[in-house]
């Protein structure tokens, strides 16, 4: 299996790790160590490597009967070309027509639009709590953090947090609008979060941890 190797000056010794949202097998070597030593020692945790490799969620598209979660719930993919392009949530189905050909960033683009529309209005809704302001609030599809707070009050997420469950998401929004407050994450930051959500975020951070690497995997190449 194809690996990729970093030699690093910080690095004590060899590493393994298998990135759950690329697949990839990513091999860190310390500076004084060959590349063929190394390269035999990652040979010896072949077991290890197809273990982590196995628990990975497969790439899932946004075509024509697949499912794909929202707010937490699985929805199929309804489509048909004598509709009208528009997607409507009905039943368990996310109903589109329009032509087969770009369907996929058609969906993609709807998702992140419905994203935007629930993260602005829950936003707005912890940060009236907090008694602050947002000055911007966005979407991308950053892959190192589910949300960000910038000193000048603008707040951007991840539009796959529509695709977790609502609790899942609104902790996240609370955790950003509490940075508004506190640019740290010291006790009085993690105590106000607790305050505007009215739970403890911590079962949310820890499904995320577990499962956001599989968020990452939907319409991965789109």
């Amino acid at each position: 299996m194809p690996i990729v190797l970093k030699v690093s000056a910080r690095a004590r010794s060899l590493r393994l790790r298998v990135d759950p949202r690329t697949g990839q097998v990513l091999l860190t070597v310390p500076r004084r160590v060959s590349q063929r030593r190394a390269l035999k020692w990652a040979a010896e945790h072949q077991g290890w490597i197809a273990a982590q490799l196995a628990r990975i969620v497969p790439p899932s598209a946004l075509e024509p009967g697949a499912a794909i979660p929202l707010h937490g719930v699985d929805h199929v993919i309804d489509w048909s070309a004598t509709r009208p392009r528009r997607v409507v949530i009905e039943d368990g189905r996310l109903v589109v027509g329009g032509p087969r050909d770009g369907l996929e960033p058609r969906l993609l683009r709807w998702l992140k639009r419905h994203a935007a529309e629930t993260l602005v209005a829950e936003t707005r809704e912890f940060a009236a709590k907090a008694e602050v302001t947002v000055s911007r609030v966005g979407v991308g599809d950053t892959r190192s953090r589910w949300g960000s707070c910038s000193a000048s009050g603008g707040i951007r997420y991840s539009w796959r947090l529509i695709l977790a469950p609502d609790w899942v998401r609104r902790a996240t929004v609370a955790h950003e609008v509490a940075h508004r407050v506190h640019m740290n994450h010291g006790p009085d930051f993690h105590a106000l979060v607790e305050t505007l959500l009215g739970a403890d975020p911590k079962p949310a951070r820890l499904w995320l941890r577990r499962h956001g690497a599989g968020l990452h995997r939907i319409a991965a190449a789109a």
